[in-house]
């Protein structure tokens, strides 16, 4: 019996070794491409998306909060990418550790499920998970910032809010896309791939074009993510997000198109702007739709429930020896 006991022990501990583990290599992959594109704010540099914050809420919500160290350990790892060791980096780390942790624990304790499919559900993720939990890492990174004197007590807002807003449009866009495709079903049924080839493509040449064009037409992107959520739900509405909004920052950080001729901080704003109404745009309607789907199925199932019950009861009703002769002709009969 120990031995069973021991056996199982050790391997619940490597199990939880590799997720650790997969989690922190996950969140080092995801802030290496993150850095690939940022900005400069009162000489800070941040990414207008940060998609290690949305990894991170997801694994938590997935795996469970005891991965935790596999945040601190990819967030370890990014950090000294960018900058060597020193004592101040201690406060950054426990700010990106501690700000995916607080979004889980306040997402637990109402109640949030991972298949997003109420409007509550998104709600919570965009006020809870996004909004509030990315205030930790946003006030402990830019206040380490001005600490060690590396940044003016003047430009601490403009970059409190650049990495705020970054590290929310991670648990936006990137959170709810792992956590449906967690819960997908595979392989996916292959009878709408025709519809869904054909959305791909006119998404991908209407976002080059959007975004590329000396005209402000960014807005021409939310009929498609209408299109998407109505046929495909949050899957196909959230790539298509996170599609808009990768080309976005690339046309941002390059200043083409609608970007062109604008100063840091009015970049900063219009596409942050732009990825974050598009953002909830996706998600709340997604979860609206899957919210009225879900109810109109409930409500089918409950009405042929009913009425099987009632043909049960109709067919239980009926008299065993078949049935009774008509008034009259039971009155005619001689006595």
């Amino acid at each position: 019996m120990a031995c069973v006991v021991s056996t199982d022990k050790l391997h619940w501990t490597g199990v939880l070794a590799l997720q650790t583990l997969a989690v922190a290599a996950c969140y080092y992959a995801a802030g290496r491409l993150g850095l690939l594109r940022n900005l400069t704010v009162e000489g800070a540099v941040f990414t207008p998306i940060w998609p290690p914050t949305g990894i991170a809420v997801a694994a938590l919500l997935i795996l469970g909060l005891r991965v935790w160290p596999g945040i601190a350990l990819g967030s370890l790892f990014v950090i000294m990418h960018l900058t060597s060791l020193r004592p101040e980096v201690l406060g950054n780390l426990a700010g990106n550790t501690a700000a995916p942790v607080c979004a889980c624990l306040m997402l637990r304790a109402v109640g949030f499920r991972t298949d997003l499919s109420r409007l509550r559900d998104g709600l919570a993720l965009v006020f809870l998970g996004a909004l509030t939990g990315m205030l930790i890492s946003a006030t402990v990174g830019v206040g380490m910032l001005v600490i060690t004197d590396r940044l003016h007590g003047h430009g601490f807002w403009a970059v409190w809010l650049a990495w705020w807003v970054g590290d929310a449009m991670g648990v936006l866009i990137v959170t709810p896309l792992l956590l449906v495709l967690y819960a997908a079903r595979w392989p996916p049924p292959l009878f709408r791939w025709r519809e869904a080839t054909a959305l791909a493509l006119i998404t991908c040449g209407a976002v080059l074009l959007v975004t590329h064009s000396s005209l402000s037409i960014l807005f021409l992107v939310y009929p498609l993510l209408i299109w998407t959520a109505l046929r495909f739900q949050l899957a196909g509405s959230m790539l298509c997000a996170l599609l808009t909004s990768v080309v976005a920052t690339l046309a941002a950080t390059e200043r083409v198109g609608p970007f062109a001729g604008l100063n840091q901080i009015e970049v900063m704003i219009k596409l942050q702007a732009f990825n974050g109404t598009m953002a909830l745009t996706a998600l709340l309607l997604s979860a609206v739709i899957t919210e009225q789907r879900n109810t109109r199925r409930s409500v089918e199932r409950a009405c042929q429930e009913l009425v099987e019950v009632l043909e049960h009861l109709t067919a239980g009703s009926a008299p065993r020896g078949g049935p009774a002769p008509p008034r009259g002709e039971a009155e005619d009969r001689p006595r």
